[in-house]
C-alpha cells in the first residue's frame, strides 16, 4: 500500500468521512515584531508632523518680523499761545429797567382802545379810556361854580380895596373860589384816572382787554415794558467779590439766540451777601436795540476779568483723561529699527486749565509749535506710525453753538 496521497481532482467529490491533510500554511509572524513596527511608522509620522509646523511656524515668524504696521490716520494742529482774558461765568435772568401790568385804577365801563397789541408806545400815550360822560357832566359843573366864585372872588376884593366890606366878606368869598376849584381838581383826577397812557415809552404785550368791557378796580389791561437798555441779574459766590467792579464788561449768551454775543457792563453790585446762598447779586446793563431780549429770558453770563493770560489752548478731542494723569499725542519724526525715519507719536503726560468752548488750556508739558492728534487718539500708542489727513477737522471754537459743542 503506497503512503503518498493522491490529490482529488475538481470534478471528484469527498465522500463523508474521509479525512484529508492541507497543504502546510507559513508560520504565523511574532507579535513583538509587529507591535515595533507600528511604534516606528508612528514616531517617523510625528516627526515628519513636527518638521512641517516647525517650518511652518518658522515662515510665520519671518512674516511676522517683516510686517509693518499700516500708519494711523490723524487730524493735527500746531499748538500756539494765546493772551486770553479770565472770566467768571455765571447763570442769570434778563429784566426790563421799567416793566408794569397796566391795570384799570377805578372800575367802569372800557369805550375806547387806542393800542394794538406788541407795538410800541410812547411816554404818555392814550392806551384805553373808560366811560367818563358823568364825571364830563359834573366838570362842567364845578367848572361853571368856579367862575362864578372867581368874579364873586374879584367884586370881593375889589370892595375890600375900597372898604365898603368887611374882611370876612373878602374871606369867604376867597374860600368859595378855592372849594370851587377843588372841586374841578378832583372831577379832572377822577377823569385822569379813567383814562390809562403810557406811563414810561416801552413795548407792549398782548392786551387782556376788550371794547365795552366793565372793568373793576385792578383789573389788569396790558403789559408795558422798557427793553433798551435792559438788565441781566446774576449771582456769585463771595469769595469773587473782590474781582468784581461797576464798569467792568460782560458777555451774555440768551437762550433762542446761539449765535449772538451781547456785550454790556456791570451797573450794580448788592450791598449785602445773601445769608442762605453766600452769593452776592450782580446787575449788568446791555444794550438791546432790536429788543430782541426779553424779560425773563435766562441767559448765560461770562463777567471778564482784567488780568491777561497766555495759553496754550487745544481742541478737548486731543486729550485723554485718565485717573494717573491725562496726557496728549505729539506727532514726531522717528526712526525704526532699521533706521529708517517715519512720522510717530510720543505720550505726553499735560497739566490742563480751564475750559473755553470747544478748547482746554494746557499750562505744562507742552509748548508752542507742537504739532498734535487731534482726533483718532483712542487708536495711538506711544512711537506708532501715523499720517496726517486734515480734510475734516473736529470742534475748535471758543464759543461754539450748543449743536456743535
Amino acid at each position: 500500500m503506497s503512503d503518498e496521497i493522491t490529490p482529488l481532482h475538481q470534478s471528484e467529490t469527498i465522500p463523508s468521512g474521509v479525512l484529508y491533510l492541507k497543504e502546510e500554511e507559513s508560520p504565523p509572524k511574532h507579535p513583538k515584531l509587529v507591535l515595533v513596527s507600528a511604534l516606528s511608522a508612528m514616531i517617523l509620522l510625528i516627526v515628519a508632523l513636527g518638521v512641517w509646523k516647525a517650518v511652518q511656524i518658522s515662515q510665520a515668524i519671518a512674516m511676522g518680523k517683516a510686517f509693518k504696521m499700516p500708519p494711523d490716520a490723524v487730524t493735527t494742529v500746531i499748538a500756539s499761545e494765546e493772551t486770553i482774558s479770565p472770566v467768571l461765568e455765571a447763570v442769570g435772568s434778563i429784566s426790563s429797567p421799567q416793566g408794569v401790568m397796566l391795570s384799570a385804577d377805578l372800575p367802569g365801563t372800557l369805550t375806547v382802545i387806542s393800542f394794538v397789541s406788541g407795538s410800541h408806545a410812547t411816554n404818555g400815550q392814550l392806551l384805553v379810556q373808560l366811560d367818563t360822560r358823568q364825571e364830563e357832566a359834573q366838570l362842567r359843573t364845578a367848572k361853571a361854580k368856579l367862575e362864578l366864585a372867581l368874579q364873586n372872588l374879584d367884586r370881593a376884593k375889589d370892595l375890600s380895596q375900597k372898604r365898603v366890606i368887611a374882611q370876612s366878606a373878602y374871606d369867604e368869598a376867597k374860600s368859595q373860589y378855592d372849594a370851587a376849584l377843588a372841586s374841578v381838581e378832583e372831577t379832572q383826577a377822577t377823569i385822569d384816572r379813567k383814562t390809562i397812557r403810557a406811563p414810561f415809552s416801552g413795548d407792549l404785550g398782548i392786551r387782556q382787554v376788550n371794547a365795552g368791557q366793565y372793568l373793576k378796580s385792578g383789573d389788569p389791561i396790558v403789559q408795558l415794558e422798557s427793553l433798551d437798555p435792559i438788565y441781566v441779574n446774576f449771582a456769585l459766590p463771595q469769595q469773587n467779590l473782590a474781582q468784581l467792579s461797576v464798569g467792568q464788561p460782560v458777555h451774555v449768551q440768551a437762550d433762542g439766540f446761539p449765535d449772538r454775543i451781547f456785550s454790556g457792563t456791570i451797573t450794580a453790585i448788592n450791598s449785602a451777601v445773601d445769608t442762605s446762598t453766600r452769593n452776592i447779586q450782580v446787575q449788568a446793563t446791555v444794550k438791546n436795540p432790536d429788543h430782541i431780549l426779553r424779560s425773563g429770558m435766562f441767559a448765560g453770563i461770562q463777567v471778564v476779568l482784567p488780568d491777561r493770560q497766555k495759553n496754550i489752548m487745544v481742541p478737548s478731542t486731543a486729550l485723554q483723561y485718565a485717573p494717573y494723569g491725562n496726557s496728549l499725542f505729539v506727532l514726531e519724526t522717528m526712526k525704526d529699527p532699521d533706521g529708517k525715519e517715519y512720522l510717530g507719536v510720543r505720550e505726553q503726560q499735560v497739566t490742563l486749565g480751564k475750559t473755553r468752548g470747544d478748547q482746554v488750556a494746557v499750562l505744562k508739558g507742552l509748548k508752542p509749535g507742537d504739532q498734535i492728534a487731534t482726533s483718532g487718539i483712542f487708536k495711538l500708542r506711544q512711537g506708532g506710525a501715523v499720517k496726517i489727513n486734515n480734510s475734516v477737522h473736529p470742534g475748535n471754537n471758543p464759543a461754539p453753538k450748543p449743536t456743535d459743542s
